[in-house]
C-alpha cells in the first residue's frame, strides 16, 4: 500500500484538548479517531475533529515534523491552527 505521510491535530472543540499524530494514511487514521474505532487518548476524550494537518514526502519528514510539534508550548500549537484554520472548522470533509 502506498504511503501518504501526514501530520495532524485533533480536538474535541475549538480550544479544546490536542492530539498531535503522524500517520502513512490520513484518512484513515482520522477516520478511526471519528469512529473511536480505537481505544487510547482520543477515544477518551473525544477527539474527532480535525483542525490541523500538513503532508509530506517522505515518513522520516513526517516523523521528525510530529516530535517537534509534540515539544511545541500549547500556544504555538494554538497558533498554528489559527493560522490556517480560525474558526477551527473540521477539515474531515476536506479529505475526499
Amino acid at each position: 500500500m502506498a504511503q501518504n505521510p501526514a501530520v495532524y491535530i485533533v480536538t474535541n472543540r475549538p480550544g479544546g484538548t490536542l492530539y498531535i499524530g503522524m500517520t502513512g494514511n490520513l484518512r484513515h487514521r482520522v477516520w478511526q479517531h471519528r469512529t473511536h474505532a480505537l481505544p487510547g487518548f482520543t477515544d477518551r476524550y473525544n477527539l474527532e475533529r480535525l483542525v490541523w494537518f500538513e503532508l509530506h514526502s517522505e515518513m522520516r519528514v513526517a516523523i521528525q515534523r510530529e516530535k517537534s510539534l509534540k515539544r511545541w508550548r500549547r500556544a504555538w500549537k494554538v497558533a498554528l491552527i489559527q493560522e490556517s484554520n480560525p474558526g477551527w472548522r473540521d477539515l474531515w470533509p476536506e479529505l475526499f
